[in-house]
């Protein structure tokens, strides 16, 4: 009996010991239990990334063939370190420094070492590296941009640090990885997959073949291409006539929310953070605290909207019964508020709506924001719907589009003039400036954009974004091509409408107009604040222009926002002619336009806040009273 009790323990033990290691060689196996085995090395290879195209299937973004210098540390040997310096490019300090984090990385798996070496580095330094053990070279691809455009839509690319080692078990220490831009958005898209050959190594730690003769090794999957919604021809043209000028520049095309344009201004090279001096250029560019190159205005850049807003006042006032197209106002060459008067341009009398919005009559608007508020009880039930319909032109709030980052602005709500003013202690003429998007309304130019396609679209519009096809295919994503229906009725656009397109043929834009094209739009010209020697300044007013084209059938619709440009048609007018112009026909037949933006800059402007300089202001000052808070725009 104990005979059969023992032989059954041992063979229990025998079944469970062969049980359990079965379990852990089929079920279990992980290929990051082979890099935990010093017998096995690891030979990584990286794919290519994604193709980035533009709408029309011209390349942006392609890649060129680059090579890093790899280390595995515990294979290191003595050497001359002065002489492989010299040969890298490196000092002796980055020499150390680099070894050092390679170690701390990992003694036994492979790091970068010195990372993009061009192709004439690799050939001078294939042949002498084998004299260097622990040192080999890797291929590997950097991106190569077939425009000098587009940077900050496009984004770029950079090596992997802790923190990304640490969320993405996938990433591997030199790896480079999206940091901004449609780069970061699609990193997972574009990345593909790398590949990976397991080296089994003898124990005078030779190389003596591939482990189980490469059963487990990986082939390279390389990035998907994919096409973007910009217009590369577009893009292009937009920076040139940007430059020397600061500020952001969307176009839409309205029936599909895809972005045709967005431009900041000033700009860069995207091929300036490519290879080995990006790290050098990168700082160049983000410690610049002037001109900010880095810094996204078309989806950052938070200001007030100007006379572009009043169209917007005028559709919640017909949508409200507080007015007809026909309703009539007088301006007295202004109008008065208590006993101040404020200041208006129009040149007087009586106006109606489409008056009004071609001739950008502050009183006429003035007037219309008060009749909304006096349809109510109380200022609260007013300003509670006013707050919703402007909401509703995704106005306020991020338009969750697969943009990078974004800012979403302010349409200021009850609680925030209650914080200021005291509750039930405010009315309409307290917050008169909104009626002409000055005051405490802050937009970014892509909701500027996006605003006047819902109003091209009579009353919806579509997310606006970036992505249009990967691999070839259409993309259907239900946030992209579900309509957003704001809350005014459709019928209202149509007097609002006729009123901008009143602005070119005989309004405030009458001068930039473009022949066979009718186009709708808004000049718009806004006060400017910032802090000089902890003094508010009111500096040079900035210029905006909004507007679409064909009126009766859209194809597109653009914001044009120039920081101290003056006034709406002088520099954001001519900017946004031109490039509906140049969308819509391929050509430019406005010349005179056109060489005034290529040549003239008002880098001048940007320079007084340091140089003394007088700055022009706005004559009309609209501020009823020192605002709770102004805004105060990036420099």
């Amino acid at each position: 009996m104990k005979k059969v009790l023992l032989s059954s323990i041992i063979v229990i033990i025998g079944i469970t010991f062969l049980g359990r290691l079965s379990y852990l060689q089929i079920f279990s196996f992980s290929p990051d239990q082979l890099l935990e085995d010093p017998a096995i090395k690891a030979i990584y290879d990286y794919p290519e990334r994604g193709y980035i195209y533009d709408r029309n299937g011209k390349l942006l973004v392609g890649n060129d063939p680059a090579y890093d210098v790899m280390v595995i540390p515990r294979e290191v040997k003595p050497l001359d370190t002065l002489e492989f310096c010299k040969l890298l490019g490196v000092d002796r300090k980055k020499f150390i420094k680099s070894l050092r984090k390679a170690r701390i990385y990992s003694p036994r798996l492979p790091s970068v070492f010195v990372p993009q070496l061009s192709k004439q580095d690799y050939a001078r330094l294939q042949e002498k590296m084998r004299h260097y053990k622990g040192f080999y070279i890797q291929k590997r691809s950097l991106r190569y941009y077939d425009t000098n455009s587009a940077a900050n839509v496009l984004g770029y690319i950079s090596e992997v640090n802790e923190r990304d080692l640490s969320k993405n078990p996938e990433y591997t220490q030199g790896e480079l990885t999206g940091r901004t831009g449609v780069e970061k958005v699609y990193e997972d898209t574009l990345r593909g997959r790398k590949g990976v050959q397991y080296i089994q190594k003898d124990r005078f730690n030779r190389d003596i073949g591939r482990y189980k003769d490469g059963s487990l090794d990986l082939e390279p999957v390389q990035g998907k291409e994919i096409h973007i919604t910009i217009d590369k021809v577009l893009q292009e043209y937009g920076e040139k006539l940007m430059h020397g000028k600061w500020g952001g520049i969307v176009a839409i095309e309205p029936a599909s929310g895809e972005i045709l344009s967005m431009i900041s201004g000033p700009t860069y090279d995207p091929s300036l953070l490519v290879g080995r001096k990006r790290s050098a250029n990168y700082s160049k560019l983000h410690y610049d605290s002037i001109s900010r190159p880095t810094f996204d205005r078309a989806i950052l850049a938070e200001s007030s909207p100007g006379s572009p807003f009043k169209t917007l006042n005028a559709l919640i006032a017909l949508q409200e019964g507080a007015i007809t197209p026909n309703t009539n106002i007088q301006c007295y060459n202004g109008f008065y508020v208590g006993r101040t008067k404020r200041g208006c341009h129009c040149g007087g009398g009586l106006r109606n709506m489409n008056v009004g919005i071609y001739k950008s009559c502050n009183a006429y608007f003035a007037g219309t924001f008060r009749k909304i508020y006096e349809r109510f009880e109380t200022t609260d039930d007013a300003h509670d719907v006013w707050e919703k319909h402007m909401k509703s032109f995704g106005l306020g709030n991020y338009l969750g589009s697969d943009l990078h980052t974004g800012r979403k602005g302010r349409i200021p709500t009850k609680e925030y003039y209650d914080k200021w003013y005291g509750d039930n202690r405010w009315s309409s003429s307290y917050i008169i400036s909104n009626s002409i998007g000055q005051g405490e309304i802050a937009v970014t130019p892509i909701q500027l954009a996006n605003m006047t396609a819902a109003i091209a679209n009579r009353g919806h519009y579509f997310t606006p974004h970036l992505l249009k096809k990967v691999e070839g295919k259409d993309i259907t994503f239900p946030d992209f091509v579900k309509p957003k229906h704001t809350t005014i009725d459709k019928h209202h656009f149509e007097p609002v409408v006729q009123g901008m397109a009143e602005v070119y043929r005989r309004g405030t834009a009458r001068g930039v107009q473009i022949p066979d094209i009718e186009i709708a739009g808004k000049t718009g010209t806004v006060e400017n604040f910032t802090i000089i020697d902890s003094v508010k300044t009111q500096l040079t007013d900035h210029s905006v222009f909004v507007a679409f084209a064909p009126v009766d059938k859209p194809k597109i619709a653009i914001a044009v926002y120039i920081e101290n440009g003056y006034y709406g048609a002088r520099y954001a007018g001519h900017i946004a002619s031109l490039m509906i112009e140049k969308y819509l026909k391929g050509t430019i037949t406005r010349k005179d336009l056109e060489k005034r933006m290529l040549e003239r800059t008002l880098l001048h402007e940007y320079a007084k806040p340091y140089s003394g300089e007088e700055f022009r202001i706005n004559e009309y000052n609209w501020s009823p009273r020192p605002t709770p808070k102004p805004e105060i725009l990036p420099r």
